[in-house]
């Protein structure tokens, strides 16, 4: 066992450091997501309305994201870099949290160092990190439920299984899948070497494992305070098959599932971090096989039953999965160069991880419509609907209007993007309306011709979802704002119409 000494502290504060510089650098570069705005209107609708506290609920999310958002749009002009700022933070989190996994399995700071170094520049944490989404703050709770857990169960310390079952609660609060954790703790117990002749071990570690399950339990049912918690459970059967269908076509979505988390992991993680993944769970013959095995538990577990189950499937929803991969990238790196001097092919290796992954994140900082993303990755954060482009210059524009009299905006849709991102960047600004008319738009709804006497009247609309003749409906185009090129070639646009009384 190797300890820290003052260049492993110099080098953990500059790993922490380029990780800050990478989430918090030119945090709007990205457009608005759907899920984002949805996120953060709530959280402003909450911080508003202290009886709104559990709105999450009624459309089955836990709410502890918005909760924690809650302050720092107090102290953040921007609702969307608030929001943004919270996953960043949690992504440092995490950057500190696949360190230490690493150390307490392997014991090793420079492997613990080259980790935490993966995990701040790969491109699978970074991107989401960047993203006012609840699954960074998922992540860091789902690696420090395995630290402190993993702890507790090596050292029988009543203390540390309470600060597990504290971080497994914080992170069922946040997210769904956190019920991996739960399922999976039980294979830290690898961990720890049992005799049968010392039965009392094994009691006080089936103990410390019920103090952290009553705990998150208890944490978790906190949400009944709230009137809709029962929406959880019935908006979780939209995101699943339920069993006799998944027993009737087991291999689909099975098959088409997993070749996307390959996808996903070879475009985010890099192929060589890929590469060193799968090396870590078989090289150095049979040493660590438990650290491994137990690595592959927490890894590919969640990813197969997420496969199995799940209706709708993109990169975040296994983005709990990736500090896993990356523990043992870096224990496959540390073999690899563990006979050559100064483990210089160690460091080689991690570098031809980091290097690709720097150049992804630059470009996704500096001009993100040229980052190669998996292809349902880029249509829903650049190039569709879901994507915000547009959104905070129009309502900047409208900022402006609304200083000269009442304005009522229509926007397409009644959720998400442009819909809740207008709710979300209008927040507190007087004279100012948000409604909702629709996703099909080839007329001008009755509710904003009736309202033309009164008001300044606006249209928010994706191209796609207009089908009308601006002229013919008495709509003039005040901006368009392009989004991302799609690989075919086409490309949709955020336009934005006044509306006046049709000739």
């Amino acid at each position: 066992m190797t300890i820290f000494k003052p260049s492993h502290i110099f080098a953990g504060l500059m790993i922490l450091l380029i990780a800050v510089i990478l989430r918090f650098s030119y945090p709007n570069s990205l457009p608005v997501f759907a899920d984002e705005s949805i996120y953060i209107r709530w959280a402003q609708i909450m911080r508003s309305e202290a009886t709104l506290r559990f709105l999450p609920l009624s459309d089955g999310k836990q709410p502890l994201f918005m909760w924690a958002a809650i302050p720092f749009l107090k102290i953040i002009s921007d609702p969307l870099i608030a929001g943004r700022t919270l996953s960043a933070m949690a992504g440092v989190g995490t950057v500190m949290g696949v360190g230490v996994a690493a150390f307490i399995l392997f014991k090793k700071s420079r492997q613990a160092l080259l980790a935490a170094a993966l995990w701040a520049a790969l491109p699978y944490a970074v991107f989401f990190d960047r993203m006012a989404l609840s699954d960074s703050l998922l992540t860091m709770f789902v690696v420090w439920t395995f630290n402190f857990a993993s702890l507790a169960f090596i050292h029988l310390r009543l203390d540390l299984a309470m600060f597990a079952g504290f971080s497994l609660g914080f992170a069922w609060l946040t997210k769904s899948p956190a019920i991996f954790s739960f399922l999976l703790i039980p294979a830290l117990l690898f961990l720890v070497k049992l005799e049968l002749k010392y039965p009392i071990r094994l009691i006080k570690l089936l103990g410390l494992m019920l103090a952290i399950y009553v705990i998150a339990f208890a944490m978790y049912n906190i949400l009944r305070l709230g009137p809709q918690f029962h929406m959880i459970a019935l908006r979780n059967k939209d995101y699943v098959y339920p069993l006799s269908e998944i027993i009737r076509h087991p291999l689909s979505p099975l098959i088409p599932h997993l070749k996307d988390s390959v996808i996903f992991y070879l475009y985010l993680a890099t192929p060589f971090g890929l590469v060193l993944s799968l090396w870590g769970l078989v090289s150095d013959k049979l040493t660590h096989w438990r650290q491994r095995l137990i690595l592959l538990v927490w890894w590919l577990v969640p990813v197969f039953v997420q496969s199995l189950v799940a209706i709708s499937f993109t990169a975040r929803y296994l983005l709990f999965t990736a500090p896993f991969a990356v523990v043992l990238m870096s224990h496959a790196a540390e073999h690899i160069g563990e006979k050559t001097q100064r483990h210089l092919l160690t460091y080689a290796a991690v570098l031809l991880v980091i290097i690709p992954s720097l150049w992804f994140v630059g470009r996704l900082i500096v001009s993100p419509g040229t980052v190669p993303l998996p292809r349902i990755e880029r249509a829903g954060y650049l190039e569709e609907w879901t994507a915000g482009t547009g959104i905070r210059q129009v309502s900047y524009l409208i900022k402006n209007y609304a200083a000269n009299g009442p304005v009522l905006i229509g926007s397409e849709g009644f959720f998400g993007t442009p819909f809740d991102a207008l709710g979300m960047y209008l927040d507190g600004v007087a004279n100012v309306r948000v409604i909702g008319v629709g996703v099909w738009i080839d007329s001008v709804s009755d509710k904003l011709k009736s309202a033309l006497g009164d008001n300044q009247v606006f249209l928010v609309v994706n191209s796609s979802r207009f089908h009308g003749d601006p002229d013919r409906l008495g709509l003039k185009l005040l901006a368009s704002y392009p989004k991302a090129v799609s690989p075919e070639g086409s490309q949709e646009f955020l336009l934005f119409f006044a509306v006046f009384p049709q000739k």
